[in-house]
């Protein structure tokens, strides 16, 4: 996966004009709420699991559609209903298509040319179009660079289709779960009123704090995939809070306060899919969950709100991971890794050194919104330079997963319950003591200075 940060100053001033024009979108179509937004979206392909199809059509401006790298793409959207189509406005990322064709359909399946489109310049492209249909279609048939294709937001604009309802914020779609601004306003003063402890002179000089945890219990649930559906996701094992099921809440794990975590006052719920050996599950010995920063300046680090939620990882990631791959299981201890399974994509280790893999989570955020639909468009990694900024202005504890499995493995490697070593992925559901975190969080990150589970030096 390439990079999603832009390097080059041609890029960064494409960037910039295609941020300013924007905004004059947003300005001028404030009055008229696109058919497409909202409405289900399906794409040929995507990069990765964080450039859905859905978040061309979800109104947000700092979330993309990306395709995988290769011509032909399509991205397609369903209105719901018949509609009178006059204008298609295509906001595309630095990755646009040359060459590309708008398209609609009453069935999905029989199409209509309404315009073609040679040597485009990316940018914001507004195209005037006369058509009718359900469906509206971009086929894009060259690329610009050797990315893929990108889109930030594909816009259908007329009459009839299922109408949507107008809002105030473009991410407001289903899966977006906005904060109650009065709670974070609450939580954030007071962490701006609380005083730094001075770290001792010896202090090691490193953003962090940790959660110590052990394995809880398992259950085929997923609290922020599939909220309230037990038993529709794979096996998952389950850290942190004991309560933690596919009814979980925010005040759920708020008012349940046992945990397989140190320190007592985390009470937020951890999960990772379940791996087997030879058909049986290897729970993990332990579970490190470090918060940090990879800022270069981690003085404006805040602290998680209340039901904060994120994945990192992919489930339906299912690729070879041999030796040297990124995302790699990898083997702890002396004598470390000692051969790779049959299939070369599980570590054999020593006999004392245990398989063990490490998750990194994003951490910057875009400063409004709980969760996102896929998980991870409310949240991205920090910028080239070490900053947060963009859609995602607001810097968040680096959260990181390290997992130790007491097994040393063989050549028959493993599975795990959501597929390949590739698959692996891992859920946080925040719910700590707002002042145990805080403390922590002024303490520790943005002082810059080791702490231990207790959140002391």
């Amino acid at each position: 996966m390439r990079l999603r940060t832009l390097v080059l100053g041609a890029a960064l001033t494409a960037l910039l004009g295609t941020f300013l024009t924007n905004q004059a979108l947003q300005s001028a179509d404030a009055a008229e709420t696109p058919l497409s937004q909202g409405r289900p979206a399906t794409a040929s392909s995507t990069e990765s699991g964080g450039t859905p199809a859905s978040a061309a059509v979800d109104g947000n401006t700092g979330t993309r559609w990306s395709s995988a790298f290769s011509d032909p793409q399509w991205l397609q959207v369903d209105l719901g209903a018949p509609a009178t189509i006059n204008r298609v406005v295509l906001t595309w990322e630095a990755a646009y298509a040359k060459s590309f064709t708008i398209q609609t359909s009453a069935d999905g399946t029989s199409w209509t040319t309404v315009n073609t489109t040679v040597n485009g310049t990316g940018g914001v492209q507004t195209l005037t179009v006369s058509g009718s249909g359900r469906y509206v279609r971009l086929n894009t048939t060259a690329r610009a660079t050797q990315y893929g294709v990108s889109l930030w937001e594909f816009q259908v604009f007329g009459t009839g289709g299922v109408q949507p309802t107008p809002t105030a914020t473009g991410s407001s779609g289903a899966g977006w779960v906005k904060m109650d601004q009065a709670k974070w306003a609450a939580q954030l003063a007071e962490f701006n009123a609380m005083t730094i402890n001075p770290a001792p002179a010896n202090a090691v000089r490193v953003s962090e704090f940790n959660a110590a945890c052990t394995y809880s219990h398992s259950f085929k649930d997923d609290p922020i995939v599939f909220p309230g559906l037990p038993g529709a996701s794979h096996m998952h094992s389950f850290l942190g809070n004991r309560g933690t099921n596919a009814n979980t809440t925010t005040e759920s794990l708020l008012a349940n306060t046992s945990s397989s975590c140190g320190p007592a006052l985390d009470h937020s719920a951890y999960w990772i899919p379940t791996l087997y050996e030879r058909g049986v599950p290897i729970e993990p010995r332990g579970v490190t969950v470090y918060y940090g920063s990879r800022l270069a300046d981690p003085t404006k680090t805040v602290p998680f709100p209340q039901g904060f939620r994120m994945i990192a990882g992919d489930a339906k990631r299912q690729v070879a991971t041999p030796a040297g791959a990124p995302g790699q299981f990898w083997c702890a201890g002396p004598g470390g890794e000692i051969g790779r399974s049959a299939d070369g994509n599980w570590p054999i280790c020593a006999q004392t050194a245990n398989l063990t893999f490490q998750l990194v989570f994003q951490d910057c955020w875009d400063g409004v919104h709980l969760d996102s639909p896929d998980h991870k468009s409310h949240v991205s990694t920090n910028l080239v330079d070490g900053r947060c900024g963009g859609a995602y202005p607001v810097a968040i504890p680096n959260v990181s997963f390290v997992i130790d499995y007491n097994t040393h493995g063989s050549a028959d490697g493993y599975t795990l319950a959501s597929g390949m070593a590739s698959s692996m992925h891992g859920d946080n559901f925040f719910a700590w003591d707002n002042a145990a975190l805080g403390h922590r969080v002024k303490d520790c990150i943005v002082q810059k200075a080791k702490c231990n589970t207790n959140g002391t030096f």
